[in-house]
């Protein structure tokens, strides 16, 4: 039962974990920060930007954030990361709110070992397939700013580099890989409980008895 109960609040714990990575991803404005190169190294400014807004800053005054006033102005892989960064956060979310109703402890399914299983494997499911929809936006947006970095066609004040809200879903992924297996696992070994109580349960022996009794 302690064994259950810790795993419970291991994947819960990363579960929430992943939440708050997906919610920070989304929201900073540092999906692509200024490139200090060429003729960028002697202007002090800095622009930073994100899928909701732009932020610019110079030397000696305070930052200003302008959020977008259409979403065609950004380029597609902003705006394909604007839409799945947007799933993830409900992807995580449900996926919190069902393996809450999987736990040993939840009035959910009453005392259906069975049905929670194959609740927590649904949210092991969900868990998958937000580390999809945070790896994918993540990883494009970075491969293009890559891209430009390093084509020479691109002049240096269009070049951008990483900023922190990759890295920050880059590890959130991680995470919900993680809890996403967790479950996976979870649902396994619970699978392999019912397999062996309901075998045990079948070749149990039966002793039939047959009471006789004697005439004088």
């Amino acid at each position: 039962l302690q064994f259950y109960i810790l795993h419970a609040l291991v994947y819960t714990f990363l579960g929430c974990v992943g939440l708050l990575g997906t919610v920070l991803m989304t929201a900073l404005p540092l999906w692509r920060v200024s490139a200090f190169i060429g003729a960028n190294l002697i202007v002090m400014e800095e622009l930073q930007e994100g899928l909701w807004m732009a932020c610019y800053r110079q030397l000696n005054i305070k930052m200003q954030c302008k959020v977008y006033n259409s979403l065609l102005i950004l380029p597609p892989e902003l705006q394909a990361a604007r839409a799945l960064a947007c799933v993830s956060i409900a992807l995580v979310f449900i996926a919190l709110l069902v393996t809450g109703c999987g736990t040993q402890k939840s009035n959910c399914c009453s005392d259906d070992m069975k049905a929670k299983n194959i609740t927590l494997a649904f949210a092991g499911c969900l868990y998958l397939l937000s580390f999809l929809t945070t790896l994918i936006p993540v990883s494009w947006v970075a491969h293009t700013v890559i891209r430009n970095f390093y084509n020479p066609t691109v002049v240096d004040s269009q070049k951008r580099e990483l900023g922190e809200a990759l890295f920050i879903g880059w590890a959130t992924s991680g995470v919900l890989l993680i809890t996403g297996i967790i479950l996976l696992f979870r649902f396994s070994e619970g699978q392999k409980v019912n397999t062996t109580t309901a075998t045990w349960v079948h070749t149990c022996p039966v002793y039939h008895y047959t009471f006789c009794t004697s005439t004088s």
